[in-house]
């Protein structure tokens, strides 16, 4: 999308996508889902998925100057795309984080969080309650009462 120099409704539109679906994603509150991957795809065909689904390598599998990006007036008719679900493949010279995100922020995605962070707070202001009684009633108008024992 900064790539393009696109906002994110006019992106929305390129894509087929709801303006919603990318500012959730772009807040953080959601993740992409393969519908909007593939839409994306469908819509600039050159761009690596490993960079769209892992933000790992470079961005276009062709650099943009051989090509001319596509612009937003421009509907290209769709084409049959797959999407390779295997791992990406590390190479094997030592690598760090700050690394595989320092390149993945290069390309312009700054907006994006890194990683989702979930907290619990659990909060106590009640004592716990303990059972004083248990009551069985019957069909036959007649009830028994169990009491735990006292420690």
């Amino acid at each position: 999308m900064e790539d393009l120099h696109m906002t994110q409704q006019v992106f929305a539109d390129f894509i087929q996508q709801a303006p919603a679906t990318l500012s959730s994603i772009f807040n953080g509150r959601t993740r992409p889902t393969l519908n909007v991957i593939d839409a994306i795809k469908v819509k600039i065909p050159n761009i690596s998925i490993e960079w769209l689904l892992y933000g790992t390598g470079e961005m276009y599998i062709t650099h943009p100057a051989t090509e001319n990006p596509p612009s937003p007036e421009v509907v290209s008719a769709p084409t049959e795309q797959t999407l390779n679900f295997d791992p990406p493949v590390l190479e094997t010279q030592p690598s760090s984080s700050s690394t595989s995100l320092s390149s993945f922020s290069q390309h312009g995605v700054k907006t994006t969080p890194s990683e989702f962070v979930r907290e619990e707070i659990k909060i106590v202001d009640k004592a716990p309650r303990k059972v004083t009684e248990i009551r069985v009633y019957y069909d036959d108008q007649t009830y028994e009462s169990f009491v735990p024992a006292k420690k």
